[in-house]
């Protein structure tokens, strides 16, 4: 396996996939390939903020964008999601009162990890309002999008209105197909602005995907892989209701429902335990 070269194929596969898998349309000059989502996020961190400024989550979130903002010096600022029926909220209400100016970005988890809700097209609609009151960029991570659970339907954050000179998006076939340690993710930018920044940082920093990943992603953005797919969500389903039915059965113990992902949140304050 030597150097990739030709990426042709490889960005043909993206495009099919998200047109085919989700009604997305993207161009092939769009698409960045980062070592994987967790360095996306940070690239795009590096590319579009400075230290100080504030990075928006709505929490509980996928630990690791905590942990890179924490490191690259910016300020955390965590929208906590209140729960409603058993489910994971968005209270913009609550959330334009808390901020103070100096946000520039939030990174948005859709579909949500931990708690496995798939946003509503209104919601995502709700958060693009949200972005431009205040001014900031929306990274997308979309991780997770390929993963849902019967009668569910993710809706690109692409495909809301207005924000396109404000939207970084982040896809992956790594959580889907299993094989997360090929470390390769999509950024993809449909702004030529927000794309110059972009593409400028990673030349500055000599970045480049691994040739095995590129080859994985080409080989399971397919037909094959789609049926793959299909079968794959209806065995995560068993799988949490078994799981649920399991769960729920222990006194004090509450799993949250799944709309999407392999992961489980479980709500143990019913047992009296603090921590």
């Amino acid at each position: 396996y030597g150097y990739f070269g030709d990426d042709s194929g490889y960005k043909g596969a993206i495009t099919w996939w998200m047109q085919n898998r989700h009604g997305w349309t993207v161009e092939p000059e769009w698409i960045f390939s980062t070592h994987g989502l967790v360095n996306g996020t940070a690239m795009c961190l590096d590319a579009f903020t400075k230290e100080g400024d504030g990075i928006v989550l709505f929490t509980p979130i996928y630990h690791a964008f905590a942990k890179v903002n924490r490191a690259a010096n910016r300020d955390l600022v965590q929208c906590e999601m209140p729960i409603v029926d058993g489910h994971y909220t968005l209270d913009f209400d609550a959330w334009d009162a808390q901020m103070q100016g100096h946000e520039k970005m939030l990174i948005l988890c859709s579909p949500h990890n931990p708690g496995g809700r798939v946003w509503t097209r209104q919601e995502l609609d709700s958060v693009a309002e949200f972005a431009k009151r205040h001014d900031l960029l929306i990274v997308s991570d979309e991780i997770h999008a390929d993963l849902l659970m019967p009668g569910q339907r993710h809706v690109p954050m692409a495909l809301i209105e207005g924000i396109s000179d404000r939207l970084i998006m982040m896809t992956a076939g790594t959580k889907t197909f299993n094989i997360a340690g090929a470390h390769v993710g999509n950024v993809i930018i449909a702004d030529e602005a927000l794309r110059a920044r972009f593409g400028a940082r990673m030349m500055a920093l000599g970045l480049s995907p691994n040739s095995f990943g590129l080859h994985m992603i080409t080989a399971a953005y397919s037909p094959d892989g789609a049926a793959w797919v299909d079968d794959l969500c209806a065995y995560l389903a068993e799988n949490a209701r078994v799981f649920d039915a399991g769960i729920n059965a222990i006194p004090g113990l509450r799993s949250m429902p799944l709309q999407s992902t392999y992961l489980a949140w479980v709500d143990f304050s019913g047992t009296g335990m603090t921590r």
